[in-house]
């Protein structure tokens, strides 16, 4: 626990990843139920060890369904929703390739065989992921499939904390769970949200987003990545090829009231790439997101609800709404 400045800062590691509270209020009792909540929702979706219900499912695929609790079935359903939009590049079935890539952790750094990867995409279809409402049960139709909900699970548990803290008659904090930033009302001079230079030291900034009971998720392809002769292999993978995802993009950045939007869009817009993705938010005016492109261009689907900064002078910043 830090004090600065009338703000408590509460950490522990979770998810595989720091946890950070910021809290207007000496409440170590608090930040430590907090914590706990976020290990419980945790325990439901990992698919790293056991228990997990998720994991349930998968070592049950091709054999029979699995009553899940209501909040797993609910996040697999809206992780299966978001893999059936077009253009995007979310899939909730994807879990055999990520095992198969092990990108951030493993140590040979080694290209999988073409033909294994082709033999696991066939696995990966999300619509073999069948969901019965009445019984409250998942079922994955062929033996090894896998779900994978690492792209979308710290989404709806930064909502959950948001929600809870709120009940807890909290107006100001920020939590981070490493990549998605939810922010509960706002200090004097805002929430300044850092967007990370690509590929540079931890504290290089492009900018800065300025926010106000927001979340700010952020995913890039230099979170991990290993390089072979020359090329560079990331974690985002392609759902169409199995091979990580190569457009023009280096990060995607989405601002929103709801965290698992932001997981959902950053996924999609991915996929999606600057021009198809800011076509895309024109029809979301409540969604909005900060493109980093590999030639130095910053691109914001607009700014309607956001400030935004540019304090790097060798990238441009653009309002595609401008």
């Amino acid at each position: 626990m830090e004090q600065q400045e009338g703000v408590w800062s509460y950490s522990a590691v979770l998810m595989g990843s720091p946890v950070l509270l910021k809290l207007f209020r000496h409440d170590p009792s608090l930040a430590a139920r907090t914590f706990r909540l976020i290990k419980r929702y945790e325990d439901l979706f990992t698919v790293n060890r056991t228990p997990s219900q998720v994991m349930d499912i998968n070592l049950a695929a091709g054999q029979h369904p699995v009553v899940v609790s209501r909040p797993v079935f609910e996040l697999i359903a809206c992780a299966k929703a978001a893999s059936l939009v077009r253009g995007g590049c979310f899939n909730l079935a994807i879990g055999p390739l990520v095992k198969r890539w092990r990108i951030g952790f493993r140590h040979d750094n080694a290209v999988p065989p073409a033909d294994e990867l082709a033999a696991l995409l066939a696995l990966t279809d999300p619509q073999n992921v069948l969901l019965d409402e009445a019984a409250g049960s998942v079922y994955l139709a062929l033996p090894g499939m896998e779900i994978d909900l690492g792209a979308i699970a710290k989404g709806y548990i930064a909502d959950r904390v948001r929600d809870f803290l709120g009940r807890e008659g909290v107006t100001q904090a920020l939590i981070n769970l490493g990549g998605n930033v939810h922010t509960l009302g706002a200090p004097q001079g805002g929430w300044g949200i850092g967007l990370k230079k690509p590929f540079s030291a931890a504290d290089a900034l492009v900018g800065v987003i300025d926010v106000e009971d927001k979340s700010v998720v952020t995913s890039g392809t230099y979170e991990r990545y290993f390089e072979v002769d020359g090329k560079r292999y990331h974690h985002i993978l392609n759902p169409a090829t199995g091979y990580p995802l190569d457009n023009e993009l280096d990060s995607v950045t989405v601002i929103s009231t709801d965290s698992l939007d932001g997981d959902i869009w950053t996924t999609l817009l991915y996929g999606m790439g600057v021009e198809q993705g800011c076509q895309a938010l024109r029809h979301k005016p409540e969604i909005e997101a900060i493109f980093i492109t590999k030639d130095r261009r910053v691109v914001a689907s607009s700014t309607r609800n956001v400030r935004f900064t540019l304090m790097d002078d060798s990238y441009t910043f653009t309002d595609s709404t401008a």
